[in-house]
């Protein structure tokens, strides 16, 4: 059985919801190891002068903690 943690991060892009999703999991992937999934909890768009200037989400990312193996 397997050992997982869940963490909660925020990424923005200015290219779209896919973009910021992506650098979620890199930014992430800096400083965490066994990165399993990604659970887009919230998305936003930041306006200005009627147009989208910039693309959020905020997801909980799980990894597996090391040490740990699935049987």
């Amino acid at each position: 059985m397997s050992t997982m943690k869940v963490i909660e991060v925020l990424a923005n892009s200015p290219d779209g919801f896919d973009e910021a999703v992506q650098t979620a999991v890199a930014q992430a992937s800096e400083s965490v190891r066994n990165i399993k999934s990604i659970y887009i909890k919230d998305m936003n768009a930041k306006v200005e002068n009627g147009k989208i200037t910039s693309y959020g989400v905020n997801a909980k990312i799980s990894f597996e903690l090391d040490g740990q193996s699935t049987f």
